[in-house]
This record gives C-alpha cells, structure tokens and sequence, in this order.
C-alpha cells in the first residue's frame, strides 16, 4: 500500500521438487495458496503481475513446449505451479506468466546447477557426478530473464511466454559444457536414467521450452547460451 506499484513481479517458489511430494501443505502454500492471493492487490492497485512457472506443467511427452501446448504436470510441484497459473488467469486480464527453467546466473548463494558445479571444479578436489542422461531442459541465464521481463513490461505485453536460451541439453552434456571449461582429472562422470535415480517425484524427461512467440514479437532480442556465461567466467578468473 505505501509503494503503490505499478508491477508486481513474483518469483518466490518452493523450488525443492522431490520434498514437495511430502511436504504438500507448504509446497503447496508458497507455490499456489500465495500466487493466487497476490492478484488482489494487482488489482487493488491497477499493477500488472508477473509471475514465474516452469515447464514441469507439461508431462515430458513431446518436449520443446510452446505456450498453447496441453499441461499436464506428472508432480506435486508441478501441479501446484499450474495451480497458480490459473489462479492468476482466472483474476486478472492484466499479466504476464513466463515459464522458465534451468535457470543458470552468478548469484549469492551458488545455487543454480551450472554455477555450483563450475564452483566446485575450481576447487581442484575429486567429484563423481551421477547424473540422468534422459532429462533434456533449455537452460536460461537468469540476466535474459531479467532483460525479457523488462522487453515485455515494457511493451505493456500480456498473456504467457516462454523464456529459453538457445540450448537443449540433457544433464551429462550440461556438465560436460563445465568440464570443458573447469574439468580436471579428478572429475567423473557417470551416465543413469531418471528410473534409476529413483526420484521421489516425476520428471517431464523430454522438458525445455521454445521461445518462438517472445522472439517473433521481440526480433531484435537475442538470447544467450551456457558456452557464453562459462566463456565469460572463465576470462573472469582469468584461466
């Protein structure tokens, strides 16, 4: 009330997809009960709300998801967020949803997959990684993300996008793009299927998105790739 903003950006998310399955009553508040209650104050101040989700509304089948592709989420991470979705439609005509995923960045706290694992390889100390070759995604740099929503925010844009970077990669390739930067002889790698893994929650194997719509309406912009952030962290560091 005392900022009275002009757009509100969400990208809170109980992101822990495996403890989700258990861990229903909270996932399920923070990825859906609050989503669905910030459209209020949208309206209340005439803002546009920008909400984040992820391609784990989609069942994994055909990969490479467009906007109007059927959802069909396969966890309880994924069918709270497609949730949240809805909620957001069903109260606004004013907002933006972007599907992201795999969202890789220099940030505080290292969490992202790629900044981690280039991270520890740096350190020099031995590392097996086990990992499934049959899960594809469309990493994205977060700093795209950021340039988008501001293409979009500004350009008074509604309805659902997609924001993916120009890879489509299964996780032994992503680490493999890190090796070939920051790899050394002490770092294994090891092949499995997501069956033997034996996850908690189900994973959409065949994920990732297109950016086709956000690129026809946006031509000029152009989206990064993993070779380009770890090309960029390797000169900053000065390998």
């Amino acid at each position: 009330d005392k900022v009275q903003p002009d757009l509100i950006i969400n990208p809170a998310a109980y992101t822990a997809v495996d403890r989700a399955e258990s861990e229903v009553s909270i996932a399920h508040a923070v990825n859906a009960v609050a989503p669905g209650i910030m459209p209020r104050w949208a309206q209340g101040h005439d803002a546009v709300m920008f909400h984040y989700s992820t391609d784990y509304v989609f069942d994994g089948v055909k990969g490479f998801y467009r906007e109007d592709d059927p959802v069909n989420p396969l966890s309880v991470y994924g069918k709270h967020k497609l949730a949240a979705e809805q909620y957001v439609q069903s109260q606004l005509e004013d907002y933006l949803i972007c599907r992201i995923t795999n969202v890789y960045g220099d940030e505080v706290r290292g969490k992202n997959f790629i900044s981690r694992l280039s991270e520890n390889m740096q350190t020099g100390e031995p590392m097996g990684l086990k990992l499934p070759i049959d899960q594809y995604a469309t990493p994205v740099n977060a700093r795209d993300v950021a340039r988008a929503i501001f293409e979009l925010t500004s350009s008074n844009k509604s309805g659902i996008y997609h924001f993916a970077g120009t890879d489509y990669l299964n996780r032994i390739q992503l680490a493999e793009l890190v090796m070939k930067y920051f790899g050394h002889d002490k770092v294994s790698l090891v092949s499995v299927t997501t069956d033997e893994l034996n996850q908690p929650a189900k994973r959409p194997l065949a994920g990732g998105m297109s950016a086709e719509k956000f690129n026809q309406e946006f031509p000029h912009f152009r989206w990064t790739n993993v070779d380009d952030y770890l090309r960029k962290k390797q000169l900053a560091i000065g390998h």
